[in-house]
C-alpha cells in the first residue's frame, strides 16, 4: 500500500515517530513517546487545553504524564491519530491502565471501545480469563469508585469464579480486598462459600508473610471437600503468626464468620489465633440467638443466577451474559442447566424465577439432580434425574406425572421454590403458589435448576 491510498494507514506512520514530532511526551515509567502538538489539540479537549493554554506548556517541546505509562499512552496516541485500535494492541499488561488513560483524555468512545474488549474476552473464557489480575491490577493504580463500570465488572467476574480455583498470586490482597468490601452484605451473585473465602484470605496472607506460614496454613486448613471426606487437620505451630495476623485484618471485616459452621469455627479456625477472639464470640453468640448452626454458608445471592454453556444443547443460544436462553433454530426439545449447584446437604429455601418471553409448543422449568444429562434429547417424562413443571400445567417427577396448576404461555412468571429442609419442591405460578410437587426421601447429592424448551422459546433466569 502507498500513501495516499488510506489515511488512517498514513496517520499510524506518525505515531511515536521523531521525524514528524514537535512535542516529546514523558511517562510515569520515564520512556519519551514522540507526538504532533496540532493532532493531540485537534483529537482531545485535555491536550488542547494543555498545549495551547499561553501558559508555560504552550512553548515547552515536552509534556510530562507522571501517572500514565508508555504502554497506556502508545494505546491513546493509537487512537488520537487514527480512530480506531486493533484489538491485539490491547493485552492484560496494558488494557487497564489504557481505560484510565482514555478517561483523562475524555476519549469516552476509546473507553467504551476497550470495556467491550474486556466484557468480550472474560465471556468468552469464563472459567480461564485473567479478570483476578486486572482486578489486582486495578487495585494497585486506582481507589474505590462506587459507580466505576470497569472495577464493578471485573468484580462481578472475579465473584463468579470459586476462589479456591484461582491460584495464590494472580490475585493481591488488595484485589481480594476490592471483592469482598464489594460484595460483603450486597445482594449479588457470588460462588464461593464463606469459610472458603476466610481460607483463602488467611493463606494469600501468610503467603505475602513467608513460606513457612503460607506451607503451615495451607496444611491448616483444609477445603470444604476435604473436611467432607475426614480430612485430618495438622496442628503445626504457625511461624510469623502476629504477621500474618497483621496482614489478614484489612480482610477480616469483609467475612461473614456467622455463615461459617459452628464445628468449623471451634476446630479449625478459632485455634489458629490469627482472628480476634470478639469476632469468634460475636459468630457464637449469633448461632446461639438464631438457634442454627449457620446460615447459607455463601454471601450474597446463594446461587448463580444463569445459564451454563457447557451444560446446554447444542442448538440453544444463550444471551444477555447468561440471563437468557433462546432455541433459534431447535426444532426439537433440549434442555440447558443453571449455574447455581445446590448441595444435597444443604439448608434453607432456594428460590429462582423463569419468565417465559416466548414459550413453545410445551415449556419445562424445575431442576435435575444429575450432572450427566444428554441436554440435546430433553424428555420430561423418561429421565428419572429431572422434576420439572411443564406450560400444560403438568408435573412430571420419576416418571410419574401430577395435574398440578392451570396452563401457562407467552409472559409466564415461574416461581421454583426448592426447600431443602423439608426436602420438597412447589411452584409459584404468575403470583399463585400451589402445594408441594415434588418430595425426595433421600436427598439427591445436587440439584441444579433446568429448562427444557425448542422453537420459538426464549426463558429468562433471575433471583425473586
Amino acid at each position: 500500500m502507498t500513501k495516499g491510498d488510506s489515511l488512517g494507514q498514513d496517520l499510524r506512520l506518525l505515531i511515536n515517530n521523531p521525524k514528524y514530532s514537535d512535542i516529546e511526551i514523558l511517562c510515569e515509567d520515564e520512556k519519551k513517546l514522540y507526538s504532533c502538538r496540532a493532532i493531540l489539540a485537534a483529537r482531545s479537549e485535555v491536550f488542547d487545553g494543555l498545549l495551547y493554554n499561553g501558559m508555560k506548556e504552550t512553548y515547552d517541546k515536552q509534556i510530562s504524564f507522571p501517572k500514565i505509562n508508555s504502554n497506556a499512552m502508545k494505546i491513546v496516541l493509537e487512537y488520537i491519530y487514527t480512530g480506531s485500535i486493533k484489538e491485539e494492541s490491547l493485552t492484560k499488561d496494558n488494557i487497564i491502565e489504557s481505560f484510565y488513560a482514555a478517561d483523562y483524555f475524555q476519549l469516552t468512545n476509546l473507553q467504551g471501545y476497550i470495556l467491550r474488549v474486556v466484557k468480550d474476552t472474560l465471556e468468552k473464557n469464563h472459567t480461564d480469563n485473567y479478570s483476578p489480575e486486572l482486578l489486582s491490577k486495578i487495585a494497585k493504580i486506582m481507589p474505590f469508585i462506587e459507580d466505576d463500570v470497569l472495577q464493578n465488572l471485573l468484580i462481578e467476574k472475579v465473584a463468579t469464579i470459586p476462589l479456591n480455583t484461582i491460584e495464590f498470586g494472580r490475585l493481591s490482597i488488595a484485589g481480594l480486598q476490592y471483592l469482598l468490601s464489594r460484595t460483603y452484605e450486597k445482594v449479588k451473585s457470588f460462588a464461593t462459600p464463606e469459610y472458603e473465602v476466610f481460607r483463602y484470605s488467611a493463606i494469600l496472607a501468610a503467603k505475602q508473610v513467608s513460606n513457612n506460614a503460607f506451607r503451615t496454613l495451607m496444611k491448616r486448613l483444609p477445603t470444604l471437600s476435604q473436611i467432607e471426606n475426614s480430612f485430618q487437620v495438622e496442628n503445626d505451630f504457625i511461624i510469623d503468626n502476629q504477621k500474618v495476623t497483621k496482614e489478614l485484618k484489612p480482610l477480616i471485616k469483609f467475612i461473614d464468620f456467622n455463615q461459617i459452621n459452628g464445628k468449623i469455627l471451634t476446630d479449625i479456625i478459632e485455634p489458629l489465633k490469627i482472628i480476634p477472639t470478639k469476632i469468634i464470640l460475636d459468630a457464637y453468640r449469633q448461632k446461639a440467638r438464631t438457634h442454627c448452626t449457620d446460615l447459607y454458608g455463601i454471601r450474597g445471592i446463594h446461587n448463580n443466577f444463569s445459564w451454563d454453556e457447557s451444560a446446554c444443547g447444542k442448538n440453544l443460544i444463550i444471551e444477555e451474559n447468561g440471563k437468557v436462553v433462546s432455541a433459534v433454530n431447535c426444532n426439537s426439545y433440549q434442555s440447558v442447566k443453571a449455574k447455581m449447584e445446590i448441595g444435597g446437604k444443604g439448608k434453607g429455601i432456594f428460590e429462582w424465577d423463569v419468565i417465559i418471553e416466548k414459550t413453545c409448543r410445551w415449556s419445562w422449568v424445575g431442576v435435575c439432580t444429575s450432572e450427566s444429562i444428554n441436554h440435546d434429547i430433553f424428555s420430561a417424562n423418561q429421565s428419572a434425574s429431572i422434576s420439572v413443571l411443564g406450560s400444560d400445567g403438568v408435573c412430571w417427577n420419576y416418571n410419574k406425572s401430577l395435574n398440578y396448576c392451570s396452563s401457562f404461555g407467552n409472559g409466564a412468571r415461574i416461581t421454583v421454590h426448592l426447600d431443602m429442609n423439608k426436602r420438597t419442591c412447589c411452584f409459584t405460578v404468575n403470583g399463585v403458589k400451589y402445594p408441594e410437587a415434588f418430595t425426595w426421601n433421600k436427598l439427591p447429592s445436587k440439584f441444579y435448576p433446568i429448562v427444557g424448551l425448542m422453537y420459538p422459546g426464549r426463558f429468562r433466569i433471575q433471583s425473586c
